[in-house]
C-alpha cells in the first residue's frame, strides 16, 4: 500500500539503483515524498549485486560518521533478518589477525564482540560476533519490491547529467559520481569473488589483512577476495580466481572440492571520506567503498532529514 505524500513533500529523483540508492527511496517514500529512481544500471546488473554482502565496514570514512551509520542499519537489518523474503540473515562469524589488535573502531555498532580463543593455525587473535549476512540478488529485489508497495517507481534511462527540473535529486551514482559529481577522488576498487556451492557452512569468517573473506549464503557461498585500486575491468581473471579459492580454503578447510558456480567481479566506489551533503537541489550521497551495504540504511536516514522529511 502506497504512503500518501505529505502536503509539503516534493517530487525525488534518486539517480542510482544499487542498495544506496534503493535503500534512499524506500526512506524518502514513508517519509511521504514522491519518488521516482532512474538508473543506467537496475539493480541485478549494479555492484551492489555481486557483493558478498557481509555487514562490516570497510574502506569507508570517516570513522564517527560511519560507525554511527553503521550502527543504524545493523539495527535495520536485525529487524527484517525475521522476513525470509529479505534475503537478510543474522549469523555468527569470526574476524582473525594475525597479531593481537584493540577492538576495531566500529566497536560501539555491534552489540557485542568476543575475543576469539579457538583461532585457525597462523593467527594470534581475533573476535567473534553476530552480523548480518545479505543475499543480495534476493535483497535487491525485496528493495525494488518495497519501492513500487511505497509508490515509487524504477526506471531505465542512461542520463548525461543530473537532472534539473526543479525536482529534489538524490546522487546515489557510486562511481559515476566521478561524472555526476565531478569528483575526480571516486576511484574504483576492483573485487573478485568465487561463488560455491552450500557445503553446510553457517559460519563467516574474515582475514581483513589478507582480504580473505567466506560468506555463506543459504543455498551458496561467497568466497573472496581482491582489493585492487583503480582498475575498472570486470572480467574475472582465472589465476585471481584460483589465489582466492586457495586462501579461502586455507582459512575454511571444508570448502575443499565445493563446486563453482561463478566468478564475479565489482568495482567499489572508493572515496577518501563518504559524501552525504545537500548542495542546492541536490543531496549528494556516495563513495561508500566497500560498506554501501553496511551504511545504506543509516546513510538513507541521513539523507531524508536532508530532504526536511
Amino acid at each position: 500500500m502506497a504512503t500518501p505524500a505529505a502536503p509539503s513533500a516534493r517530487r525525488v529523483i534518486v539517480v542510482g539503483a544499487g542498495v544506496v540508492g534503493l535503500s534512499c527511496a524506500v526512506r524518502l517514500l514513508e517519509a511521504g515524498h514522491r519518488v521516482d529512481v532512474v538508473a543506467r544500471d537496475l539493480p541485478l546488473e549494479t555492484t551492489s549485486a555481486v557483493a558478498a554482502a557481509l555487514w562490516y565496514p570497510y574502506r569507508a570514512l570517516p570513522q564517527d560518521r560511519v560507525t554511527a551509520w553503521s550502527a543504524t542499519t545493523y539495527d535495520v537489518f536485525a529487524t527484517l533478518a525475521a522476513d525470509e523474503a529479505t534475503g537478510v540473515r543474522m549469523l555468527t562469524g569470526t574476524e582473525v589477525l594475525k597479531t593481537p589488535q584493540p577492538d576495531p573502531w566500529w566497536r560501539a555498532a555491534v552489540p557485542s564482540l568476543d575475543r576469539e580463543t579457538s583461532l585457525p593455525p597462523g593467527y594470534a587473535d581475533g573476535w567473534t560476533f553476530v552480523s548480518p549476512v545479505v543475499d543480495m540478488p534476493r535483497y535487491l529485489r525485496w528493495l525494488v519490491a518495497r519501492v513500487e508497495e511505497l509508490g515509487g517507481t524504477l526506471t531505465r534511462m542512461n542520463l548525461s547529467a543530473l537532472p534539473d527540473d526543479g525536482s529534489l535529486v538524490v546522487n546515489a551514482t557510486g562511481l559515476g559520481a566521478r561524472h555526476f559529481g565531478a569528483d575526480p577522488t571516486v576511484t574504483p576498487v576492483r573485487g573478485q569473488v568465487v561463488v560455491l556451492e552450500q557445503v553446510g557452512l553457517d559460519r563467516w569468517t574474515l582475514d581483513s589483512g589478507g582480504l580473505t573473506y567466506v560468506v555463506p549464503r543459504t543455498d551458496e557461498i561467497v568466497v573472496g577476495g581482491t582489493d585492487v585500486e583503480g582498475e575498472w575491468s570486470r572480467t574475472p581473471d582465472p589465476a585471481v580466481a584460483e589465489a582466492v579459492l586457495h586462501r579461502a580454503t586455507a582459512l575454511v578447510p571444508v570448502l575443499e572440492g565445493a563446486r563453482v558456480r561463478r566468478h564475479k567481479v565489482g568495482l567499489r566506489p572508493s572515496r577518501p571520506e563518504v559524501r552525504l551533503e545537500r548542495v542546492g537541489d541536490v543531496i549528494h550521497c556516495y563513495g561508500h567503498g566497500g560498506a554501501g551495504v553496511t551504511l545504506s540504511w543509516g546513510c538513507a536516514g541521513d539523507v531524508v532529514e536532508l530532504a526536511g522529511g
